[in-house]
């Protein structure tokens, strides 16, 4: 299991409509590679359609190789679609898998199993494979339904909790610093590790130097 972080981070709404078009394309290379891809958790950004970041659960053989691709400062060369008369073409977003915990972290957190809720057929409020994990020091919780299996469902939780206690830590800390150009995720610029060219959000994988 991977979780795998697609964020727009501070970038504008052209930078928000990259991840939703990011978001696409990934799915299909999960289904061309046979991996599983769920949306655990996402922000809208400032237009209909777009992400200021998406939170993705990838399971399969290949889920390391498929998220490995998305990692890293991703660019998006486009005309921006919303200011035609913008200068600007270069939009970045980034990737970021959620690395996973140590086999201590397991140590502190509490698991609670609970009825799955919501849509689902019969498997639905028959068996207890929902999951509540509640990490023992901050009490911060989360709460997996989404496998069919409890004990994956527990994998996936101690993902989500980690994530989640990463992202509080990194907060403490830019709110310490002070500074306001950072938020939970860092978005590295320059040096994009993918670029993407035009409205069809096609690969290009051509050596040489961004424009600008």
């Amino acid at each position: 299991m991977i979780l795998l972080q697609l964020s727009a981070a501070q970038g504008p709404a052209e930078c928000a409509l990259a991840v939703a078009k990011a978001w696409h394309r990934l799915q299909q290379d999960a289904q061309a590679m046979a991996v599983g891809v769920t949306e655990i958790e996402s922000a809208p950004g400032p237009h209909p359609g777009t992400y200021a970041s998406v939170l993705l659960h990838l399971d399969g053989d290949a889920a390391a190789t498929l998220a490995a691709r998305w990692c890293g400062s991703l660019l998006w060369i486009c005309r921006s679609p919303y200011r035609p008369q913008h200068g600007r073409k270069n939009w970045f977003f980034s990737g970021v898998v959620v690395a996973a915990p140590a086999p201590a972290f397991a140590r502190d957190v509490r698991f609670e199993t609970l009825r799955s809720c919501g849509p689902g057929g019969q498997h639905v409020n028959r068996t207890e494979s929902a999951v509540r994990a509640i990490h023992v020091g901050t009490g911060m919780s989360v709460k997996v339904q989404s496998e069919r299996s409890q004990h994956a469902n527990k994998r996936l939780a101690l993902l989500l909790l980690a994530q989640r206690l990463d992202m509080q830590q990194q907060r403490a800390t830019i709110a310490a610093r002070n500074d306001r150009r950072l938020q939970a995720r860092v978005m590295p610029r320059g040096n994009p590790s993918r670029r993407f060219v035009g409205p069809d959000f096609v690969a290009d994988n051509r050596p040489g130097v961004v424009p600008d």
